[in-house]
């Protein structure tokens, strides 16, 4: 394996922990719409540490969810519900990010809060049984 591409996947991994991190924190202040938008990126950005593995990328948010399907799902490598987060969180984030009068609500937030920690447990677990790598 590329050092580069393990370099690049750590440190991305690092981004995806750090906006969960903010997430959790805007979530504990009642900062709902806030912490939607730092959990798709914690999301986001675990998606993008599996690319680097792979030594594939697209930076489209759109880009992410047709790779991650295309290499991971369709494969078996990850479960669907990997891609059903994407997505959702994806949507989510739009609503509350571009929509006047979109309202979120602390079960929403808190669902893709736990989502993403879902989502970052089994990244850490397919990289360390597909590539032996600790991230």
């Amino acid at each position: 394996m590329d050092e580069r591409n393990i370099s690049l996947a750590r440190f991305r991994f690092e981004k995806a922990l750090e906006n969960l991190k903010s997430a959790k924190i805007s979530f504990d202040q009642n900062l709902f719409r806030s912490s939607i938008s730092s959990s798709y990126y914690s999301i986001f950005h675990m998606i993008r540490t599996l690319f680097a593995f792979e030594g594939i990328d697209n930076k489209t948010h759109k880009g992410a969810i047709h790779l991650l399907n295309n290499h991971f799902i369709k494969s078996g490598r990850l479960p669907i519900k990997a891609s059903e987060i994407l997505t959702d969180a994806f949507e989510m984030r739009i609503d509350s990010d571009y929509e006047d009068f979109f309202i979120v609500s602390k079960d929403e937030a808190l669902r893709q809060l736990q989502n993403a920690e879902y989502l970052l447990g089994e990244v850490k677990s397919f990289v360390e049984k597909s590539y032996g790598i600790e991230l």
